[in-house]
């Protein structure tokens, strides 16, 4: 079965785009997104986020930080990885203004409040379709190698979803079996479009 899927984490830059390449380059039908109201990337300092709009192209935020610090912004990670967002699409995406993408089979976040934030938008968008929608929170700290992980897992278990007939018969033993192997917890819900 083929299925859609969007990734969802806050700024549409780590987390959701890590996990987007990989399903990308294994053949999977995927787009991901960010729920924030704007993208935060790492500053100097914790008080100081380097901070744009969504819909600002990734090579934009990559000549800005490298004008900016090109030793830091390598060092920590952001330009290698804003480099990768920029082979996988343009700019990041906002959730909440994605409706023209159409509909998804299976949405993945990576933060119990993206979650949130996803199933409250689900549940006030006009429901035409009358479509059912997985939504599963893979929990992922935010740094590069915690989304490298989240990206493998969350692989796997799209792959799992793959083999099934009906996801919707048999989502609870594939996401126990997948929480005892792993020692991950998953929330998840079945949403309408």
């Amino acid at each position: 079965m083929k299925m859609r899927y969007a990734m969802v984490c806050s700024s549409n830059q780590n987390r959701s785009m890590e996990a987007h390449s990989l399903l990308k380059r294994q053949g999977f039908d995927v787009s991901s997104y960010g729920t924030g109201a704007h993208v935060k990337l790492p500053g100097p300092s914790l008080r100081e986020p380097n901070v744009y709009d969504f819909g600002t192209p990734y090579k934009h935020m990559f000549d800005d930080l490298r004008r900016k610090d090109p030793d830091l912004y390598k060092r920590n990670g952001i330009l290698p990885m804003l480099k990768r967002n920029a082979t996988v699409k343009t700019a990041p995406q906002r959730w909440q203004d994605n409706a023209a993408d159409g509909s998804f089979d299976v949405i993945f976040t990576f933060e119990e409040k993206v979650f949130d934030m996803v199933i409250e938008d689900l549940n006030n968008r006009d429901q035409t379709l009358m479509k059912n929608v997985l939504v599963i929170n893979l929990e992922v700290k935010d740094n590069h190698e915690e989304a490298a992980t989240g990206a493998r897992l969350t692989l796997e278990l799209c792959q799992e979803l793959e083999a099934v007939e009906s996801w919707e018969d048999s989502i609870d033993e594939i996401l126990t079996a997948f929480e005892r192997q792993k020692g991950r917890k998953l929330l998840y819900s079945v949403c309408f479009y």
